[in-house]
């Protein structure tokens, strides 16, 4: 981490990007929050929990097509001729506004998984790949789901990986299992990357490919949903899947074979940072819904947010959003000068700082709530489950802290 570099210290959006977030947050307030309650409560009325309501497919293609009109689309890829080839901070200032409502990210087609899917294909798909997969999932006409985690194995290594694809013939046979497979469980995902171990007698680094899986191809089998904290995120879900002699053409390899490692490159440094970009947006939401519950209730002849050390908590919560806001900006703009490969260091130091204090901030805020904040009444509960988990998702904390820690005990000589 060049702690000096001047250039990573200016950390202004861009003029040009300026106007683009204007109209990111107008759309945002007009288009996609005003129909947030509806659309939720549109879950009881399903007759089968994993499908969409025609209804909620509705509010969600509407808010789609104004953004489309307004040229909001595609924002996440930077400095790419298919999206607004937005920088990686420029795209953090959005991302944070994006982090405010749960469906605004789908409104604009910037939701993950299909964010890292759709710039692992732009960067190394071949031709025919992105006529087949990349288009549609750029026009949000499809779903996508991302397969990497295994339940058999320590999956924070990836070298550990051990879901197989074997070449037959013109064919990859694909075998083994998958868990935790965001959005798998969307009836709309059709298409699947899937980190399997191809060369196992090549060295550790170069074992593993990923291929393109189409969601129908016989032998995939949902086996059910796993729980987040006790929600199963129907209809779309963090999976359980089973490969069973899967059969895919050679063809939907991405780049080469025991090249899953460079692909992983890719997807993870932007992934990453976008999950911590959209963190910030909920921890100002959990520190606005904290500050008026704090300052409207009445105990003891207070308001709440006198009593005890809640002004301080209100503070601190203030103080770390404002740090946090800087370290993401400084990760994304280093990804932008150093590239994502040398980024590596910024990125993972606020991978493993952002959730756990915007988990905390989330926790300080159903404090404020009392009963009602764990409750169906507020968002926090759900808040806090997401970005709880988030301390799981690409890469645990304890890694991101081994990268951190590893680099400065390197710039002394002694690892």
């Amino acid at each position: 981490m060049t702690d000096l570099n001047s250039e990573l210290f200016e950390l202004s959006m861009s003029e040009k990007a300026k106007p683009l977030l204007a109209r990111v947050v107008k759309h945002l307030e007009e288009n996609v929050a005003p129909w947030r309650d509806e659309f939720e409560a549109l879950n009881e009325e399903k007759e089968d929990r994993w499908t969409w309501h025609p209804r909620q497919l509705e509010l969600m293609e509407t808010a789609k097509t104004k953004a489309k009109e307004a040229g909001l689309w595609n924002f996440f890829l930077p400095d790419a001729d298919t999206g607004e080839g937005l920088s990686n901070l420029d795209y953090a200032y959005i991302a944070a506004e994006l982090g405010k409502h749960p469906y605004g990210s789908e409104t604009m087609n910037c939701n993950a998984p299909d964010t890292g899917n759709m710039e692992v294909l732009e960067r190394v798909g071949s031709p025919a790949q992105k006529e087949q997969w990349l288009k549609p999932l750029l026009a949000g006409e499809i779903r996508s789901a991302y397969a990497m985690t295994e339940p058999g194995v320590a999956s924070s290594d990836a070298k550990n990986i051990s879901t197989s694809a074997v070449l037959d013939g013109d064919e990859w046979v694909i075998n083994g299992e998958k868990f935790y497979i965001s959005g798998a469980g969307n009836p709309r995902c059709k298409i699947m990357i899937v980190m399997v171990k191809t060369s196992p007698d090549a060295p550790a680094s170069k074992q593993q490919s990923q291929i393109l899986v189409p969601m129908d191809t016989p032998g995939v089998k949902i086996l059910g949903a796993m729980e987040v904290m006790g929600e199963d995120h129907a209809p779309i879900g963090h999976m359980h899947l089973k490969f069973t002699d899967v059969r895919v053409p050679k063809d939907n390899i991405l780049l080469g074979e025991g090249r899953g490692f460079e692909i992983s490159q890719v997807r993870l440094g932007p992934g990453r940072i976008h999950h911590c970009m959209r963190s910030i947006g909920k921890a100002e939401l959990a520190l606005e819904m904290m500050v008026k519950r704090a300052g409207t209730r009445t105990a003891f002849g207070q308001k709440i947010a006198k009593l005890g050390k809640n002004l301080e908590v209100i503070s601190r919560a203030r103080i770390e959003i404002n740090a946090m806001r800087l370290a993401v900006l400084q990760a994304a703009k280093a990804m932008d000068v150093l590239g994502n490969k040398e980024a590596r260091i910024y990125v993972s130091a606020v991978k493993a700082m952002v959730p756990e204090k915007v988990c905390l901030i989330i926790d300080q805020a159903m404090q404020m709530h009392g009963a009602a904040g764990m409750s169906q009444w507020f968002p926090l509960a759900r808040m806090y489950a997401d970005m709880r988990h988030l301390r799981y998702a690409d890469g645990p904390d304890e890694v991101h802290h081994m990268v951190v820690g590893r680099a400065e005990v390197q710039k002394h000589g002694l690892w």
